[in-house]
């Protein structure tokens, strides 16, 4: 746990005009919001962007993808700090100029986990704020955070799930979301990845599915009433090679092993290794830390701009 924040505070009465409203919604609200920053920012509208600790890059790229569309929409991001997708969505939001929200399990004067401070500095740089129900100086308590989900929840009109397995933490968002009539969106992995079982298991169960970035903004635009205002260039992800095509799509579906990429590509254990040392050198691939490979971020974002390119955009 690290040092406490050194920023203005401000306890925020339930009655209050500075009491967001979302809160209300909550069983037994709480009495009072302990927060640094700026209170205009619990006021507008807002999704919450929450997920593993340990994404995949697929899951951070799904994550930083749905930050990226809600500031182009206005919408402000808010997530609970940790580490994985909840940071990931928090500094993309930042990182396109948006607003940003921490709700901590812990007072909100101190920094858990510690890795959070650098988004919490420039969530409150950036006019954002950080808010807990629990007073100054409170440590991290476990019952503490099923509670700060609940709050992350209420402030939002939506949560997006960036990536989920079971079991996870991040259901007691889910369903405290539920709970409260607010809807959960959520993109489907592959039913071979352990990363995205639970992310699977939410849409089962009625969560609505998200399944590119057009539904994505589709599903902002009907829930908040707004449009998004792309800028910046699109990339691209370019190869003539027939076999590297094979391999990346296959990527794009599920990580793999090495073995597994030999055999789509057609290649022996050295020629293979080869291969994707290629891939790696160039940006395209990574490996994860259980042994399999997956493409990185940049690549699956720039994918994502490419199915853009090639026709969803012509049905709007």
């Amino acid at each position: 746990m690290g040092p406490t924040v050194k920023a203005s505070r401000m306890a925020i009465e339930r009655g209050s005009d500075s009491y967001p409203p979302g809160i209300l919604d909550l069983a037994n609200a709480p009495k009072r919001l302990y927060m640094l920053g700026n209170p205009e920012a619990l006021q507008g509208p807002a999704i919450a962007i929450v997920g593993t600790r340990r994404p995949t890059p697929y899951g951070i790229a799904l994550t930083e993808l749905a930050a990226k569309l809600a500031v182009e929409a206005g919408i402000t991001v808010v997530s609970g700090g940790a580490i994985g997708c909840d940071q990931a969505a928090g500094m993309k939001a930042l990182a396109c100029g948006g607003v940003h929200v921490v709700v901590l399990g812990c007072g909100a004067d101190v920094i858990y986990p510690s890795s959070s401070r650098e988004l919490i500095d420039k969530t409150l740089d950036a006019g954002g704020a950080v808010v807990s129900i629990a007073p100054w100086g409170t440590k991290p308590q476990r019952f503490l955070f099923p509670q700060r989900n609940r709050v992350i929840a209420a402030l939002s009109e939506a949560v997006f799930i960036g990536e989920a397995g079971m079991p996870s933490g991040t259901f007691s968002t889910a369903e405290a979301a539920m709970e409260l009539g607010r809807e959960v969106l959520v993109a489907p992995g592959s039913v071979f990845s352990p990363e995205s079982r639970g992310a699977n298991y939410l849409i089962s169960v009625g969560a609505c599915c998200i399944t590119d970035e057009e539904s994505l903004e589709i599903a902002l635009s009907r829930i908040f009433g707004v449009l998004r205002h792309p800028h910046g260039p699109l990339r691209e992800v370019e190869s003539a090679d027939p076999r590297e095509q094979r391999v990346l799509r296959g990527l794009a579906a599920s990580p793999m092993r090495s073995e597994d990429i030999a055999r789509l590509a057609g290649l022996d254990a050295r020629g293979c290794l080869e291969f994707l040392s290629d891939l790696m050198i160039s940006g395209r691939v990574e490996q994860l830390i259980d042994g399999r490979y997956a493409l990185t971020k940049e690549v699956l974002h720039a994918m994502t701009a490419i199915g853009q390119n090639d026709g969803s955009s012509n049905q709007r």
